[in-house]
């Protein structure tokens, strides 16, 4: 099922794409076709906007709730996080550079239609949107990198959250496909590996961290994919 979004955002992904380039899609399997969850590197902005842009499966963003809290909410997130933390840019700059970038930001997220993301009991409200969102033959797209130190061509870690979704789907009968992609950002490539069924990864005998650093490191490998 396709996902409806307001002329005006549609509007503005085809103003981006004069400046954000075509990126290549290099698929090791079937492209993801409905209820799937896809795992991606964040490489600051450039993967999510890409997906936006140009892939062509309907999907969701799981995204920082920060983003989605009006902005205020995003103004703090860019310069106190974002720019400051994860770019490692100066603190002064950040701070000045935000009073731009935050408005356009809170605009775009609104017509994104992200699923906010939290660390505490209103996760529970994002699983339950994405329950929906799958059952409605849509795709998740996450990013579970660890980019609390920044954003690293090497992932260093998958944190969990996307086990817990595709564990509940599983208990009312929807055995998602797993892809785990890699954006090289040099090369301007998305590279995704075939999908693996979370029944499959139960079968493993791992704890949920294990798992998780399995498929991390596999992201990791895919860069290997890339002439």
């Amino acid at each position: 099922m396709k996902i409806k979004k307001k002329p005006w955002f549609n509007f503005v992904k085809s103003f981006l794409r004069i400046f954000i380039r075509r990126p290549r899609f290099v698929y090791l399997g079937e492209k993801p076709k409905e209820s799937s969850i896809i795992l991606s590197n964040h490489v600051g902005a450039k993967a999510p906007l890409s997906y936006e842009i140009y892939f062509d499966c309907p999907f969701r963003i799981w995204g920082t709730h920060e983003m989605n809290d009006g902005l205020k909410s995003v103004y703090k997130y860019l310069s106190e996080i974002y720019y400051y933390k994860k770019k490692h840019w100066n603190k002064f700059f950040a701070k000045v550079f935000s009073l731009i970038a935050a408005p356009l930001a809170n605009m775009f997220y609104k017509g994104l239609q992200l699923i906010p993301t939290y660390h505490d009991y209103r996760l529970k409200k994002s699983i339950q949107t994405s329950i929906e969102v799958i059952k409605n033959k849509q795709n998740i797209l996450i990013f579970p990198e660890d980019s609390s130190n920044g954003y690293h061509d090497k992932i260093i870690q998958f944190f969990n959250g996307y086990l817990l979704l595709a564990k509940l789907c599983y208990k009312i009968g929807i055995d998602v496909d797993i892809y785990v992609s890699y954006f090289v950002k040099k090369k301007r490539t998305f590279v995704m590996d075939k999908a693996v069924k979370y029944s499959y990864l139960m079968t493993l005998n791992k704890t949920d961290d294990e798992i998780s650093q399995m498929l991390c490191d596999r992201a990791n490998e895919l860069r290997n994919h890339v002439e």
